[in-house]
């Protein structure tokens, strides 16, 4: 039997502690309070740091000992150029970082691309989109990750898609409804990505094709509404699918009928800033299948947060950005009696200034990544 002869530098390059005169247990918890994106940066310090920091484990322990906090990652795209570009904030310092260029097709539509997350694990998905100069959908997926700062091309979906809904349901991705192969196509086909695995499975159809207004996550159901934009003819439709039982069913009506605009959960909790008008936030009660207004002014046209507004949710917090990426911080908390009928919902804003960079740039979807 031969046996390998050790390399001697590799010998040196594996025993190089992280940190010379640390155990390399404290050396590693030293790394972990590194902030996001610095993580990344630190890999070219040495041989050793950057063994530690690729190895998927890292962020495993990142995320044991809680030390992961929540960025506001905006899809953005340019008033004039249509360029698309992600950036992502660091709420407690108010810093932005620009992300990497995604690699996708070019010219393409920014609203038709869907996008979902799976927050804690640093995880960012975008799906689908089409294609401007032949209107054709697309059946791309593109992964980016916090611990690499890197773009991926993940598997396909089945069918190409755009303008249609997606959310992160125990783990995978649901893609829902929207346009198919062209833009006037409606599709009620919905499938379900695996990120292990990296593979698609079709799940159970829609009731009827159905293009996205906005959908929601609250559990293990996902909610989509057309909302009230088109036709105003007619009530808008809506269905919820319980990823449990693999079923759609129909909205309610007081939920769907009330869905006017665009929509943020926190916890169990199912929020709606109003599309129109002031730009009042409502939460939608289940038990009673209506809506109920949150106090609490939103810094609208006063504080000159321009319309297309996208937002997202962590933590009792709310993030709206607006066009030019002002972002509105709204902590919500309940006050009020024992009762549910006495209690009341509230939230507080306050304003963050974006970099005048950003000024040309107008939102198209917003998520929150742990990082």
């Amino acid at each position: 039997m031969m046996i390998k002869e050790e390399n001697p530098d590799e010998k040196t390059q594996n025993s190089e502690p992280l940190i010379p005169g640390l155990p390399d247990e404290i050396a590693e918890h030293c790394l972990l309070h590194l902030p996001y994106p610095n993580q990344v940066l630190v890999r070219s310090v040495s041989s050793s740091w950057n063994r530690a920091i690729t190895d998927p484990s890292f962020f495993l322990s990142k995320k044991t000992l809680s030390l992961s906090l929540p960025y506001i990652f905006v899809f953005a795209f340019h008033r004039s150029t249509a360029k698309l570009q992600w950036q992502a904030l660091d709420p407690r310092s108010g810093r932005w970082f620009v992300l990497p260029p995604m690699p996708c097709a070019s010219p393409v539509c920014p609203a038709g691309f869907a996008c979902a997350s799976l927050a804690r694990q640093g995880s960012l998905f975008v799906l689908g989109g089409m294609r401007s100069d032949t209107e054709n959908s697309m059946t791309t997926l593109l992964t980016y990750r916090t611990g690499t700062n890197r773009w991926s091309i993940a598997c396909p979906m089945q069918y190409p898609r755009s303008f249609f809904a997606a959310g992160s349901i125990s783990g995978k991705i649901i893609a829902a409804g929207g346009s198919g192969s062209s833009v006037s196509e409606m599709v009620s086909t919905v499938e379900c990505y695996d990120p292990v695995k990296d593979t698609w499975e079709s799940v159970a159809k829609m009731r009827y094709g159905m293009a996205r207004y906005d959908a929601a996550v609250v559990g293990d159901k996902m909610y989509v509404t057309e909302g009230w934009t088109w036709p105003f003819s007619f009530s808008p439709r809506g269905g919820v699918y319980d990823a449990e039982s693999d079923t759609w069913e129909e909205m309610s009506v007081g939920m769907k009928e009330g869905w006017t605009g665009i929509s943020v959960v926190l916890g169990d909790k199912l929020f709606v800033i109003t599309e129109h008008g002031s730009c009042r936030m409502k939460v939608y009660v289940p038990e009673r299948d209506t809506w109920q207004y949150v106090d609490g002014e939103f810094p609208c046209e006063t504080e000159t947060l321009k319309r297309p507004f996208t937002a997202c949710g962590a933590e009792g917090k709310i993030y709206v950005v607006s066009s030019g990426l002002d972002v509105a911080l709204g902590s919500v908390f309940e006050r009020g009696g024992e009762g549910e009928e006495e209690k009341q919902w509230v939230v507080e804003w306050k304003v963050m200034r974006a970099p005048k960079a950003f000024n040309d740039f107008v939102p198209s979807n917003t998520q929150v990544l742990y990082a």
